[in-house]
């Protein structure tokens, strides 16, 4: 068995050195178990239905300026903001020091001294992706109500409904949004699906169809949510998204991509082009739930595969990333530097895509967008791998949708980026999906 470094975390005041079950007679904490739930009422929000993301009409970005604010968008950051009133979060995010790092790509580099002096090591084995769900490990049926902020589900009649004091229906087993006490970022909030299901860390078309309708519905395109895998820096087994708020685009929103294929239902799969860590992209679709279900297929096979990833939802549902990764497997087999693993720099979604968490003022000082490849250079699978990991998932999506024909290499070298788009000169080399 590989021996892999623990990862730590905070993400629940409730959350503790220990495991075990609530004491005989309650805990008297007032958490989501039954020892506390019977009677208790929290905001309801339901989702309205959305058959297909809009198109962009404007740059990622600068919509806020022309756009009315979704009222899913004033919910979060309102609900967020008065737990922050309250004193629920372990420091004040607002005071961490933020830069762009100069160079090409633009990373984002955060001093989080908090996260790193604050935290406990996770309680499951990192080295499989697919583990099941333990009641006596921490879980998000132990945190208090109060950092709950509301249940979420996609609306019965199809419009959007809220209200602001409404039962918990625990036998239908209800999504719920929560803060992240250790945040990242303003507005940082984990998105638990079907919470009282206890659903291991491993995505579902269910989950991630929610997860994507709350992209869309907040329609604010500095809202992304993210997905880290067990094996890729998830450090709570028990199904979970996280989400924050950043006013600049990400450097991996920003990379160049080049069509790999297109689905039968319109969905396009791209793969990312001269950035640090390899990658498939995901846009467009027929309906939400056809770019859904593209997306948590492949999610789906390579968990079934033992390979670690990592996803970011951007730009309001519109793009989604899917990022393989090795990292802690490398750490195990000694590997990665002695330098980076000073840094205690864990690598999941957000550091991916662009945004350097860091925990030491001397790393914070010395960002560099040398150091900061480096380090993702590390996450990536190696290009052989990574072709194979691809075959895997394109075999995955071929499998669902029948209808993929072959592609000539000429037809799927359009390459294009956030800020310009091109062609390349194509081969009569064909791409076959088996």
């Amino acid at each position: 068995m590989l021996s892999i470094k623990r990862v730590p975390t905070v993400v629940s005041n409730y959350q503790k050195e220990e495991g075990g079950e609530a004491p005989e007679g309650g805990c008297d904490r007032n958490c989501l178990k039954s020892c506390c739930i019977q009677g208790a009422r929290l905001p309801f929000y339901a989702l309205k239905r959305v058959d297909k993301v809009a198109e962009k009409e404007l740059p990622l970005l600068g919509c806020k300026e022309h756009c009315s604010v979704a009222f899913l968008d004033s919910l979060i950051l309102g609900e967020w903001e008065e737990r922050m009133q309250r004193g629920l979060f372990r420091y004040d995010v607002t005071a961490c020091e933020t830069k762009i790092i100069p160079g090409e790509y633009g990373f984002i580099a955060q001093l989080n001294e908090g996260r790193h002096l604050k935290k406990r090591p996770t309680e499951f084995r990192v080295d499989k992706v697919l583990q099941p769900f333990d009641e006596t490990k921490f879980n998000f049926t132990k945190v208090g109500q109060e950092e709950v902020l509301f249940q979420l589900e996609a609306s019965d009649n199809g419009e959007a409904q809220f209200s602001p004091n409404a039962p918990i229906d625990v036998e239908n087993s209800p999504s719920f949004v929560a803060i992240n006490v250790s945040p990242i970022e303003y507005g940082h909030v984990l998105l638990i699906p079907r919470i009282f299901e206890c659903l291991p860390q491993r995505i579902d078309h269910a989950s991630f169809l929610l997860a994507l309708q709350m992209a869309v519905e907040a329609g604010n395109p500095y809202f992304r949510l993210g997905y880290n895998s067990l094996g890729a820096f998830a450090t709570i087994n028990h199904l979970h998204f996280q989400a924050y708020y950043l006013a600049m685009p990400f450097p991996i929103e920003k990379a160049p991509t080049k069509k790999i294929t297109k689905l039968s239902d319109g969905v396009k799969v791209s793969k990312l082009l001269n950035y640090p860590v390899r990658g498939l992209v995901f846009e467009g679709g027929h309906t939400l739930e056809s770019l859904a279900n593209a997306v948590s297929e492949d999610c789906i096979c390579l968990q079934h595969n033992n390979v670690p990833y990592n996803v970011l939802i951007s730009d309001c549902g519109r793009q989604i990333f899917l990022l393989p990764q090795c990292y802690a497997e490398k750490q195990a087999l000694g590997e990665v530097s002695a330098e980076l693993l000073e840094t205690q720099v864990n690598p999941a979604v957000w550091e991916i895509s662009g945004h350097m968490v860091l925990k030491r003022k001397k790393d914070y000082d010395e960002a560099s967008e040398a150091n900061a490849w480096r380090l993702l250079a590390e996450v990536s699978l190696s290009e052989e791998r990574y072709e194979e990991v691809t075959a895997l998932v394109l075999k995955a999506i071929a499998s669902v949708d029948l209808s993929v024909k072959p592609q000539c290499a000429e037809e799927v070298d359009s390459v294009s980026s956030g800020t310009q788009s091109g062609m390349v000169a194509g081969s009569q080399q064909c791409l076959v999906l088996q």
